[in-house]
């Protein structure tokens, strides 16, 4: 018996879902099981997958890793074990530059099993009790976050700990043309850097007062047990909350505010990725879970059902899949497909860290936007010279 180990993350859809892909693998694939274990959306975001490749057979792992990936060789590269054909069906079907977001340094690390971007998400109920329609500006989510900063129900609120106060920025940096962190010098022109502080600033000032000590997964579960949020600008989606049962309210979630040209740009990609670790002994059985779990039927089928995101664009168009999910996929594929993919040089992942915290103490102890943006180009070039 060939026996295989994986380590997820700790939420239905980065563990369930593959788990009950594995059951399902299993069934036809005599000779082979596999267990899995999971690790905290901390540690998804922040253990280096070098460690974790040393123990298991298959991880799923966030794309800004691939820089880390391409240096230290402790993946397999997927093109040497999975079939052009194959491949090239996956990157036709990506949903935005997902397929692409796992290629860095001439090579494919991982499928991108698992899609995502920061999207919006609204409480139809709530807005409905407040007279409200669902903001599609910026000037608008303002707006309506000001109209409700004293109250204590159906709330504006954005998950704003450190690392996503750093998605905020990159999103709205991003919705305005600009995407940051391209230039070497400077990590985003200052103009559009002042915009999204202060806008990040504005937001911060009139939404939930929780909203700093929140990740995505804590805003949702607050939105969806009880009646203090009504909407959340940008956050990364999780469709588990749009399924009639997941938590006692439906969340229900749109593209995010438009540029001015309608375009819902600039929400920054997430998603999940199925890597084989160099390490594996199995490396056959190892990528025929991998494709087993890519393909889109079980995109659609088993990896959903079991409270999965898919990544193939053929389970986002599906209705039976859209159906059970209060239309999540074709209702914020838009945003997927405009999104914006952050940088995946080997130095990102730690900038990650820091400038998320420097942004973080900007918006908890109010400090002065030029001096912060000057903090944050000096980290940034720091890390594009970092071997």
């Amino acid at each position: 018996m060939i026996h295989l180990r994986g380590m997820s993350w700790d939420h239905p859809r980065g563990h369930d879902s593959v788990v009950a892909a594995a059951a399902a693998f299993m069934r036809t694939t005599p000779g082979v099981s596999i267990s899995w274990q999971t690790r905290s959306l901390q540690d998804f975001a922040d253990s280096p997958i070098e460690h974790l490749a040393e123990t298991f057979d298959v991880v799923l792992l966030d794309h800004p890793f691939m820089g880390f990936a391409a240096a230290s060789g402790c993946l397999l590269p997927v093109e040497h074990h999975l079939d052009a054909a194959f491949l090239a069906d996956q990157a036709a079907n990506s949903v935005g530059p997902s397929h692409r977001s796992y290629g860095y340094g001439g090579h494919q690390w991982a499928l991108a099993t698992d899609a995502a971007a920061q999207v919006s998400a609204y409480r139809p109920d709530l807005l409905e009790r407040i007279g409200a329609d669902v903001p599609r500006s910026w000037p608008a989510v303002l707006g309506l976050a000001r109209s409700r900063a004293n109250e204590a129900t159906a709330r504006v609120a954005m998950p704003l700990i450190p690392v996503d106060t750093l998605m905020g920025f990159c999103s709205l940096c991003g919705h305005t043309g600009e995407e940051p962190f391209v230039d070497p010098e400077r990590a985003v022109g200052r103009a559009t850097g002042r915009h999204a502080l202060e806008t990040l600033r504005a937001l911060k000032r009139a939404a939930h007062p929780e909203s700093t000590t929140w990740n995505p997964i804590r805003t949702y579960d607050r939105m969806g047990t009880t009646d203090e949020v009504a909407y959340v600008p940008l956050a990364f989606g999780y469709s588990n909350y749009a399924r009639p049962g997941f938590r006692p309210h439906v969340i229900q979630f749109t593209n995010i505010p438009a540029a001015g040209e309608g375009v819902p740009r600039g929400g920054i990609l997430g998603g999940v990725g199925l890597a084989v670790s160099a390490s594996t002994k199995h490396p056959a059985e190892a990528f025929a879970y991998a494709r087993f779990v890519a393909d889109p039927e079980t995109q659609r089928g088993v990896f959903f059902r079991a409270g999965g995101q898919p990544g193939h664009r053929a389970a986002w168009l599906d209705p039976a899949v859209n159906a059970a999910s209060s239309n999540f996929f074709l209702d914020t594929l838009e945003t997927l497909d405009h999104a914006y993919l952050r940088p995946r040089y080997l130095g990102w992942m730690p900038l990650q860290d820091v400038a998320g915290a420097l942004l973080h103490r900007f918006l908890t102890a109010d400090g002065a936007i030029d001096a912060t943006l000057d903090a944050l180009d000096t980290l940034y070039r720091a890390s594009r010279r970092d071997p």
